[in-house]
């Protein structure tokens, strides 16, 4: 999908605020996908005054803090970042799946969209060539996580909600624009 593709919001659309959530492993390389984040969302009609940012020990404590911010009603939408690597104590498959599943049921049970940039590359190492290159890479995917929000945000904005739902009236008027 090309950039132009994104719906951009002008500064009366860019209602709600967004929480990014980053775990601390690996902060030099995950801080390239916030740093992105927070260039790009700016230059789809947001402020950096609508983000509010979380830091967590891993990415297996990303999903509890995203459910719960999502259920606060505060948020249109909830971004996590986090590099999983196999760090030669457990299969980092496992901590890979459980957080993504974990996402994906914050979003589903609370009706706030949470999406990921929590990466698992095949082999990792602390050698200078994959260090450039996850350093480079999570900046093209914090680009991407952001205009994937902005996308979101403004399509469910569309979306009346249902009643019965378990959305709250705040995050139906935060995503109500």
């Amino acid at each position: 999908m090309s950039q132009q593709a994104f719906i951009t919001a002008t500064s009366d659309q860019a209602s709600g605020r967004i929480a990014f959530i980053q775990a601390s492993w690996h902060r030099d390389i995950v801080d390239q996908c916030r740093l992105s984040f927070v260039a790009e969302i700016r230059e789809l009609g947001y402020l950096e005054s609508d983000i509010d940012f979380f830091d967590v020990a891993g990415a297996f404590e990303i999903p509890l803090q995203a459910q719960r911010l999502a259920h606060t009603g505060q948020y249109a939408a909830v971004v996590a970042a986090a590099l999983v690597v196999d760090g030669g104590i457990y299969r980092m498959e496992f901590v890979a799946e459980a957080v993504i599943s974990g996402l994906m049921q914050a979003q589903l049970a609370t009706g706030v969209p949470v999406l990921s940039a929590v990466l698992t590359p095949h082999h990792f190492h602390s050698g200078e060539e994959h260090q450039q290159f996850f350093f480079q890479h999570f900046q093209v995917k914090g680009a991407e996580v952001a205009r994937a929000c902005a996308s979101t945000i403004r399509a469910l904005s569309l979306i009346p909600a249902l009643p019965g739902t378990n959305l709250s009236p705040r995050v139906e008027m935060l995503t109500a624009s």
